[in-house]
């Protein structure tokens, strides 16, 4: 059902009445839940989301999302959990166990075929038909997959485990999944699997022995054995062992590569490592995206870059596609339209089993901290406080306590010297001490000409905020270790704003961000990491200093994220969070 984008409908806050009869709901439809785990799945107090949307096919389907993570949806009147629900209470559904290779046939739209299921030796779970479910891989309780049974467990077995067992309606990696948090599935032991895993894998060690032993290899449909590869001799091992050792000797063999050789094999490098140390047989299918901006990245060595670009492929999918026809370590597929998933991995593979993780213990930060040169200092945002300066108009209601035109006043000075004025000129009203009787020197400074005439006192809060009003804002910004600067005026928030190029191209541009003290290249690099975008930095119109970072694309939502949460900009100094994408996009 969700194996293509749906569109979205409407998106509300749930109504309390409404946050009551789910909970019910709920009880009613999995009662193995307790009522702690009612009040996880449905809090009291925090922010519920009703979203109506329509799935590719017509069928409309409400979303329940806590956290900006669905946890439910309801087709025709049923609720079903979703795979986040089922990580956290994979006890609630009965689950049919499958093979991993099976998930991939699941996640591209399939049902579950009861030849593939599983059958531990406590036997297939019981349900009648229509029954929501849940499908799980050999040796992981978190569930994988939600449907509905298409026929009792007595009529599987009597059909001897063949035909259609499982209607699945949502898996782990569809786009109802990437509507959440996109987290991967926890690994929660399996008891009852773990003997029928032994069992496969022993199966498969045989076959691969058999396969050996008969002489040639079967090759792989998809291999391609006399197409070269660009760069390939740059890419073995041995090469890449070499060069260690000649680094070890004081040597640098990387001065004899050119500068894309060199990307070739950290590339190289990255992937053998990311496969070895990072991905794990239950999060295939991973999306090759995620693959490369999760996994591939976090393995580039500190000190180092890694941009596909700049290599000899220039894109991920001819990288991955060489990995596949000339290395055979990994099996990419297109799961859905235009978006591609590796699949399998080879991990009996000799070059990825000779492979050697090399040392490096800046290694996990190196993609968290890209584009911060050696030595750099981390960035520190700096303290805004907003300043008020004396103008000509008021220096008379200021000249008693010495404030001369342009002193610069913080507001609690500026509400004490008018307290100040007020009780030393006895002008507090008697009648009513919350008003403040208008005399000669506050009618010239904070009345206009209209009310000379009319108003004869004002508020203690009407006072002050006139006097605010008619003082010339500045603003003073407190960089860690340096004097503070005070400038004339509001501070201008970081603008980002998207514009078109040619035809339906659009670029996200980045303005003022020497205001805060950001380097604009060191922000373009990261945001260049984050989203694998070509960056440029183009002088502002008018300015002489300034420079604005533009990206390709609309990326006004991870600017926000870059600014937001890793330079710890308050949100109120940024402009044009609107910009960013709808999610998900409607249909043209």
């Amino acid at each position: 059902m969700f194996s293509k984008s749906f569109r979205v409908k409407s998106n509300t806050v749930i109504k309390g009445s409404d946050r009551r009869k789910l909970k019910a709901d709920i009880a009613t439809a999995f009662p193995s839940l307790s009522v702690e785990d009612l009040s996880e799945l449905v809090p009291n107090k925090e922010e519920l989301n009703v979203v109506k949307i329509y799935a590719h096919k017509g069928d409309a389907v409400t979303l329940y999302v806590l956290h900006k993570t669905p946890v439910l949806f309801e087709l025709e009147k049923c609720l079903y959990p979703t795979v986040y629900t089922l990580w956290r209470y994979p006890h609630v559904l009965p689950t049919f166990t499958t093979w991993p290779p099976v998930l991939q046939k699941l996640a591209g739209g399939a049902d579950l075929m009861l030849p593939g299921v599983v059958v531990p030796l406590s036997g297939i779970p019981e349900v009648k038909k229509g029954d929501c479910c849940a499908v799980k891989v050999v040796s992981n309780r978190a569930p994988m997959a939600v449907g509905t049974a298409t026929m009792s467990s007595a009529e599987m077995r009597s059909l001897g485990m063949k035909g259609r067992g499982v209607s699945v309606l949502h898996t782990y990696m569809d786009s109802l999944w990437a509507f959440g948090d996109k987290s991967g599935p926890p690994s929660i032991p399996d008891v009852d699997t773990e003997g029928v895993e032994a069992t496969y894998e022993e199966e498969e060690e045989e076959d691969d022995d058999e396969a050996t032993e008969g002489g040639e290899e079967e090759p792989c449909p998809n291999r391609v054995p006399d197409a070269p590869c660009p760069g390939i001799q740059e890419l073995s091992l041995a090469d890449r062992e070499e060069g260690e050792h000649g680094k070890e000797e004081g040597e640098d063999p990387e001065d004899l590569r050119s500068p894309q050789e060199q990307m070739d094999a950290l590339l190289l490098q990255c992937f053998l490592q990311a496969l070895k140390s990072k991905v794990k047989k239950s999060e295939l299918p991973l999306l090759t995206s995620s693959f490369l901006r999760i996994h591939m990245f976090s393995c580039c060595p500190s000190g180092k870059q890694l941009d596909i670009k700049k290599s000899s492929y220039k894109k991920l999918s001819k990288f991955l596609q060489c990995m596949q026809q000339q290395h055979s370590l990994v099996r990419v597929k297109e799961l859905s339209k235009g978006v591609e998933s590796i699949v399998e991995v080879d991990w009996k593979n000799p070059e990825l089993r000779s492979f050697r993780t090399p040392k490096d213990p800046g290694i996990e930060e190196a993609s968290v901290e890209v584009g911060r040169a050696e030595g750099e200092k981390p960035y520190h945002p700096p303290e805004i406080t907003t300043l008020y300066s004396v103008s000509s108009r008021l220096e008379p209601l200021f000249q008693d306590a010495k404030k001369r035109k342009g002193t610069v006043l913080q507001p609690a000075e500026v509400r004490a010297i008018i307290t100040d004025y007020v009780k030393r000129n006895e002008l507090v009203d008697e009648n009513n001490k919350n008003y403040v009787i208008i005399n000669p020197i506050l009618c010239d400074c904070l009345l206009e000409k209209s009310e000379y005439q009319e108003v004869e006192a004002l508020k203690w809060d009407d006072l002050f905020s006139r006097t605010l009003y008619k003082m010339q804002h500045c603003h003073q910004l407190v960089f860690p270790g340096q004097p503070p600067i005070v400038k004339k005026g509001h501070i201008e928030p970081i603008d980002i704003s998207v514009a078109s190029r040619g035809s339906n191209k659009k670029v996200t541009m980045i303005k003022n961000l020497e205001v805060y003290g950001l380097d604009p290249m060191a922000v373009s690099v990261a945001l260049q990491h984050r989203v694998q975008a070509s960056s440029a930095l183009n002088p502002v119109p008018g300015s002489k200093d300034r420079v604005l970072v533009q990206i390709q694309g609309n990326q006004v939502q991870q600017v926000c994220k870059l600014l937001l949460d890793k330079y710890q900009i308050p949100c109120k100094y940024i402009q044009g969070l609107d910009n960013k994408v709808q999610k998900p996009g409607r249909k043209k």
